[in-house]
């Protein structure tokens, strides 16, 4: 990969930033399109000088739009996705048409490897909007381009993750914790495996025109998982499942807000279990052992601990 001109769209997020230090240290050279370069400079320190380009992009997606980046790209990378719509048609638009670009313009511009990172829900007969789309995106990509990489991960968790982080700010705040789906169960997998894995599927012959599932080593409800949470922070809270009916009324008015915390497709997705099948490989084809939550999440949770800043482990040590 040293030398290698790597586009990665979603370069800027959250799992991405992982993916950029990954590929830095490989010595690809790892070019992010983002529509604010101002906002993403925390991504130059993680390579060398001039090894991080950003990108203006204006996020449309169209052919015009997206052409201009794909000048010497050699391997390609999508991260892009999102966790609810801000205006109807934006699941269809990022996670079906993007990808379908994509997968139009790699042909056509000789672009060597293509990995593209989806979700573990990914089902065309899913009832959720969100796991349709990324269905959708997954097979637009691969006819065009039947040798990309499609990577399903669980529940992603790390810092600045969207998951526990949110949840330990909201038991700062109130008594209860409601939740839907509480029995729901999640195989959630560490951020840097997730990014290790993405670079194994750019360099790994045998990775090519396969779909891998990503699932930590330990299987947990979603309930199981807001209980670990806060044993680690040291608090007592009541963790309460809500009516379907309550919630689905509820998500109606949280839709409306510029960062919804519930939304009535996501009570969808949370129908279905978040774990792999067993029927494709996943990180251990990859040669990644996955990493426990355990090791991980304390050390992030620190802002949020009852006692002096300092989480407990789980048995209280």
């Amino acid at each position: 990969m040293r030398g290698a001109v790597v586009t990665l769209f979603g370069g800027s997020g959250f799992i991405g930033r992982h993916v950029v230090k990954r590929l830095a240290a490989r010595g690809a050279v790892v070019r992010v399109p983002t529509r604010r370069p101002d906002h993403a400079l925390h991504l130059k320190p993680l390579g060398d000088v001039g090894q991080i380009v950003l990108q203006e992009y204006s996020g449309e997606v169209s052919e015009q739009a997206l052409a201009p980046l794909f000048e010497g790209t050699q391997l390609l990378v999508n991260l892009v996705g999102i966790l609810f719509e801000r205006r109807p048609g934006d699941f269809q638009r990022i996670h079906a048409e993007l990808p379908r670009l994509l997968g139009v313009l790699a042909r056509t511009r000789g672009v060597e490897r293509v990995v593209h990172v989806s979700a573990l829900g990914a089902d065309p007969a899913s009832p959720a909007l969100y796991a349709r789309t990324k269905a959708e995106g997954e097979a637009r990509l691969r006819e065009l381009v039947p040798q990309a990489v499609v990577l399903r991960p669980s529940v992603v968790f790390g810092p600045e993750d969207q998951f526990f982080n949110r949840f330990a700010f909201m038991s700062q705040l109130a008594p209860v914790l409601p939740i839907v789906g509480g029995k729901t169960r999640f195989q959630p997998v560490y951020v840097g495996d997730v990014a290790d894995a993405v670079a194994a599927a750019l360099s790994q012959e045998e990775a090519q025109g396969r779909l891998f599932e990503l699932g930590g080593p330990r299987i947990y409800t979603f309930e199981q998982l807001l209980r670990y949470m806060l044993e680690v922070l040291g608090r007592r809270r009541l963790v309460v499942e809500l009516p379907e009916g309550l919630a689905r009324f509820m998500a109606r008015f949280f839709e409306w807000l510029p960062n919804p915390p519930l939304t009535r497709d996501q009570i969808a997705l949370l129908k279905r279990d978040n774990v792999v099948s067993g029927d494709h490989p996943g990180l251990a084809e990859l040669g990644i052992a996955p990493t426990p939550l355990e090791t991980v999440v304390p050390t992030y949770l620190v802002p949020y601990a009852r006692q002096r800043g300092r989480p407990r482990t789980v048995d209280g040590a």
